[in-house]
């Protein structure tokens, strides 16, 4: 069972059609999309806690750096204040005092985030790598 070609001779043709291949790939694609979407958890909803006052978790671990943050962007940390320009030194003080600890930050939900990224840069250039956030 040849094919005949231009020229008119049978001959046989060599050439693997890959189209029902193709659209076989594509379909099982759009199968592994769907359920991909589906399975995937939602991104990040843990709702932070809302601590407004300073005084609540200040006893809780005399080992640990507690960073509390209030809803209008006021840092506390182990109840000394401070503002975003000056938790760099008093990261690298604390980390002086305390070396190898654990920083809990504890936030306000309505804190802004900027804040808390300026409180991990600033752990992370005072040489303290375990940081953890604290809920309820």
């Amino acid at each position: 069972m040849g094919l005949l070609s231009a020229k008119g001779d049978q001959e046989v043709m060599a050439e693997i059609n890959i189209t029902p291949f193709t659209d076989v790939l594509l379909v099982l694609l759009i199968i592994f999309m769907i359920l991909a979407a589906l399975v995937t958890p939602p991104g990040f909803e843990k709702q932070l806690a809302n601590k407004s006052n300073t005084n609540s978790t200040n006893n809780k671990n005399q080992h640990d750096i507690n960073v509390i943050v209030n809803d209008k962007g006021v840092i506390f940390v182990d109840g000394t204040k401070t503002n975003q320009s000056g938790i760099y030194r008093v990261m690298y003080d604390e980390s002086k005092k305390k070396p190898n600890h654990h920083v809990s930050i504890i936030g306000d939900a309505k804190a802004p985030y900027g804040v808390i990224i300026r409180i991990l840069d600033a752990a992370k250039r005072a040489g303290l790598e375990d940081v953890g956030f604290v809920t309820s």
